[in-house]
């Protein structure tokens, strides 16, 4: 049976599966993304902008239909998907608007000798994107764009439970008028990436996705020499030091939170509370977060819907009874209800528990009191992953303090969802490396060629 499937998160029932792709169709896949590069990265700049633009209009233009895929794979909540859309949308705009800007020649005052140098922006050739279950449409917009913009090429391969969204944006692509193969969906098993990776005509990988899989695709990409940008996923700490209005901070807190049924690699997960902040916060947070009750994803209005899977519900409770079991205390207790989970709080999470350094991907947040500023950075830093964070603080000075003492690719201050495209994102340590979005998420597929006039 076909790994590929579209399967109910309400129910669990399968709705339609998808066949894999065939040793023979692989092949043909990577002959095209050849083929097409030699034509793709020759076609002007401005006129490869006007069909990334043309790729911007028909994801607004089937904005409901992708969405309403998007809900059928993965539980999103419609009105959550329908802005990721479009968000994509956005995305696909801020690239083909800025696709002669982001690639001009950049001159470079010589020290010495006559003539002149300069760095031309060349495209780097096909690349392998594979891209996770959560954002099916936005992962992709943020890795397709700036690539196709520059010249590359792209093979893509999906989440497995995300077949339907990922047909609908490859015939998106086609109907924008992209040079054939230049962005193509392969519906590959494990060991067939493999053989993608290795072989010499695919110049470079993007993944988001776990740290196991960044490690394998880490590892292989090293091995053939290809360049490679991880995203792997964090546990972002929401460090609230002072405040002239709690309620807004809580009313931050809990929507950094369960942003896509706290599915996000980004979201809030750690909330380092200064102690004199402490009690108000986790009463009027619980409070809050025990309002939120999970619902249809189809209805309008859903806060939170069904996990992604079966397998998601079971990580996600198994992660909970440990933390529990380890010594945690539960200060809102959540309940599931098969691939539904209510939000849970949990507190008194030491260094010895395993909840300590994991990322819970789903509504559930850890809560730490913390000393002093010292103390919240300390809390804050005292992770292996290192991808975003949110600093909440009425002191300019402070807030600029922690932002630089943070170890993190991201830090947000007195703001949650406030992700653009123009603002780069990436992380550190075990969240990966490499950046997307913005003119530095244009950079990491480019060769810079250096070309010296005597």
């Amino acid at each position: 049976m076909s790994m590929y499937a579209v399967t109910d998160p309400v129910t669990g029932t399968l709705v339609e599966s998808y066949s894999e792709i065939t040793q023979e169709g692989l092949e043909g896949a990577l002959a095209r993304v050849t083929a097409a590069h030699a034509h793709w990265s020759l076609v002007p700049v401005a006129e490869r902008g006007a069909v990334i633009h043309r790729v911007a209009e028909l994801h607004r233009e089937r904005a409901q239909e992708l969405a309403a895929a998007i809900t059928r794979e993965m539980g999103k909540p419609l009105d959550q998907a329908v802005a990721e859309v479009e968000f994509s949308a956005d995305i696909y705009d801020f690239y083909a608007e800025r696709a002669e800007a982001l690639l001009a020649d950049e001159p470079i005052e010589l020290l010495g000798g006559e003539g002149t140098a300069l760095v031309r922006k060349a495209s780097f050739g096909p690349l392998l994107g594979i891209m996770p279950w959560n954002f099916p449409a936005y992962q992709v917009a943020r890795f397709a764009g700036p690539n196709l913009v520059i010249g590359n090429t792209i093979l893509l391969k999906h989440a497995p439970q995300c077949p339907e969204s990922a047909a609908i944006i490859e015939q998106i692509f086609v109907d924008a008028g992209v040079v054939d193969g230049a962005y193509t969906n392969i519906y590959a098993t494990n060991e067939q990436i493999e053989t993608v990776i290795a072989d010499p005509r695919v110049r470079g990988v993007s993944l988001t996705g776990s740290e196991r899989a960044g490690s394998a695709v880490a590892a292989l990409a090293g091995k053939h020499l290809k360049k490679v940008v991880l995203e792997l996923g964090g546990s972002d700490p929401f460090i609230l030091l002072s405040t002239d209005d709690l309620d807004g901070a809580v009313e931050a807190a809990v929507a950094g939170r369960l942003d896509n049924t706290g599915q996000s690699c980004n979201a809030a997960k750690r909330f380092v509370v200064a102690d004199g902040l402490y009690d108000a916060f986790l009463d009027k947070f619980t409070t809050a977060l025990a309002a939120v009750q999970p619902a249809d994803p189809t209805a309008e209005g859903t806060v939170i819907g069904p996990l992604s899977s079966e397998a998601a519900a079971d990580r996600l409770d198994d992660q909970v009874q440990r933390a529990v079991a380890q010594g945690a205390t539960v200060a809102l207790a959540g309940s599931r209800d098969g691939r539904f989970f209510t939000p849970t709080v949990l507190t008194g999470v030491t260094p010895d528990n395993d909840a300590y350094r994991e990322e819970f991907f789903g509504p559930v947040a850890v809560v730490y009191r913390a000393a002093d500023e010292d103390d919240a950075v300390r809390i804050a830093n005292d992770t292996p992953f290192g991808l975003g964070s949110y600093v909440f603080t009425t002191d300019a000075e402070q807030a600029n303090r922690v932002a630089d003492r943070l170890d993190v690719g991201m830090v947000y201050v007195n703001l949650v969802g406030a992700d653009s495209p123009e603002l780069p994102f990436g992380g550190v340590k075990r969240s990966g490396f490499g950046r997307e979005l913005g003119r530095f998420g244009a950079d990491e597929f480019v060769n810079k060629k250096l070309i010296r006039v005597g």
